[in-house]
């Protein structure tokens, strides 16, 4: 339906659950090829045996188990692909896109790339005619976050008829000395990810459109205070429209 082209094909990203005790799910995602093979605790499926099937089949793999293969949705690649940093997580990710009220076609910059995750989001979000500038300071994250990003649209344009944007440039460089490329762009939203969200404030303000959004992802409440403290002492023209929380609560409900 809509996008999605049906059967898996080789190159492609599926995704295989497999239901354990306590009514937990294992999730397994592979790149199909078709001499691999999907390990799982309970044995091992061949690729070829899921390459031409229809997402959604229940397959079994050599020792018995039931498989549910399917398309990774985009909250479970973020999950399950290879990190560097630990990942801003898909409910925060949620949280910030509201805040920024980010549309098709809008300009984006993001500080920093990680591992990518926010980059993804962030890309879907602005669309084909919009722009993400993502900067990392740290080599090792810049390679691992264009390196998913590139493999989630280089099989996402296997397994579906539309392509995914390619509007993502990542940057190698500490944000806090690119004033010099801030004078060029224009921003209509800022999201921030940093240990020291301070030192990029006075550079990215300049580039960003009155009534424009700066969200900032800190761990802790001690980090804020330290954001709120030098956005009052160096009277920098932000406000703080407010800080929160996100929590996520998983339920299982299981028969009497």
């Amino acid at each position: 339906a809509g996008p999605r082209s049906g059967a898996f094909r080789a190159g492609e990203l599926a995704l295989a659950e497999v239901r354990r005790k306590r009514n937990t799910t294992l999730k397994l995602l592979c790149r199909l090829a078709a001499e691999a093979v999907l390990s799982s605790p309970s044995g091992v499926l061949p690729h070829r045996d899921i390459i031409g099937q229809l997402p959604g089949q229940v397959l079994r793999t050599s020792g018995g188990a039931r498989l549910l293969v399917r398309r990774p949705s985009l909250e479970e690649y973020v999950l399950l692909m290879p990190r560097g940093p630990t990942i801003a997580y898909p409910k925060d990710i949620g949280a910030l896109l509201m805040m920024i009220d980010i549309h098709p076609g809008d300009t984006v910059l993001e500080t920093g790339s990680g591992s990518g995750a926010m980059s993804l989001f962030l890309s879907r979000a602005v669309g084909p005619k919009g722009r993400v500038l993502s900067y990392e300071v740290r080599d090792d994250h810049h390679a691992i976050a264009k390196k998913n990003y590139r493999r989630w649209r280089s099989a996402w344009e296997i397994g579906h008829r539309d392509e995914w944007p390619d509007n993502v440039e990542f940057i190698h460089r500490d944000i806090s000395t690119a004033a010099a490329d801030m004078k060029s762009v224009t921003l209509d939203a800022v999201v921030l990810d940093m240990l020291s969200p301070q030192s990029a404030l006075p550079v990215v303000h300049p580039s960003l459109k009155q009534g424009g959004v700066c969200a900032v992802y800190l761990a802790n409440i001690t980090q804020v205070i330290d954001l709120l403290d030098t956005i009052r002492s160096c009277k920098l023209p932000f406000l703080c429209e407010r800080i929160i929380e996100v929590t996520h609560r998983s339920w299982s409900v299981l028969p009497a």
